[in-house]
């Protein structure tokens, strides 16, 4: 599955209702869980056990693979950001929906993929050992480059960074070509120029 070795495979059933009592959830919390999540299952554990050939790393020793078969595509994020704060392990989420499948992790914020038919749906395990197959798995999931020297937490911070400035720059563009008064155009073009001479 996932294209990740057979040795990996398991199939655990998450309850809900456990979920749900261990932590304690709102009943907001609970409604917006299970409007967005029909059923969770573990279906992997990459560790060197079941992957010897990959050495444990120093912060990361074993990851699990949780495909969530979800009841709709455009779920409420809050959701799985929830389960990452309520299980306390390195989880690549399988978020499936009809015959599609969305990959989530969660490193300093939550990273997802594009949508993808499942069964073209690969986590390639790339590196010696676990501390350098979860910086891949992310950097693959988000697409990610990392560049000039930055960590992967540096490079996620700076592409945070460029967004916010290009979303910016992209409501100031708007607002440059709506506005009549030359003055206010003018103000308009200076930001824009500031904010470019930033990214």
């Amino acid at each position: 599955m996932y294209g990740l070795p057979i040795s990996t495979e398991r199939k655990q059933q998450l309850s809900k209702k456990a979920i749900y009592a261990k932590f304690d959830l709102k009943p907001s919390q609970r409604e917006s869980f299970d409007t967005d999540i029909a059923r969770m299952d573990i279906v992997a554990v990459v560790s060197p056990a079941t992957v010897p050939a990959l050495g444990s790393g120093e912060e990361v020793t074993e990851l699990y693979v949780l495909a969530a078969q979800m009841k709709r595509k455009d779920y409420d994020a809050k959701n799985i950001l929830l389960l990452t704060r309520l299980i306390s392990q390195k989880i690549v989420f399988a978020l499936r929906y009809e015959r599609q499948t969305q990959f989530a992790v969660f490193h300093t914020k939550l990273i997802l993929s594009a949508w993808q038919l499942t069964e073209e749906a690969v986590l390639p395990l790339v590196g010696l050992n676990f501390d350098v197959v979860w910086e891949n798995i992310v950097k693959d999931i988000g697409r990610i480059e990392v560049a000039g020297g930055n960590t992967l937490t540096g490079q996620i911070a700076e592409d945070d960074r460029k967004a916010k400035l290009l979303a910016q720059i992209a409501t100031l563009e708007r607002k440059l070509a709506n506005e009549k008064q030359p003055r206010r155009k003018r103000e308009y073009f200076e930001q824009i120029k500031k904010l470019k001479e930033q990214i």
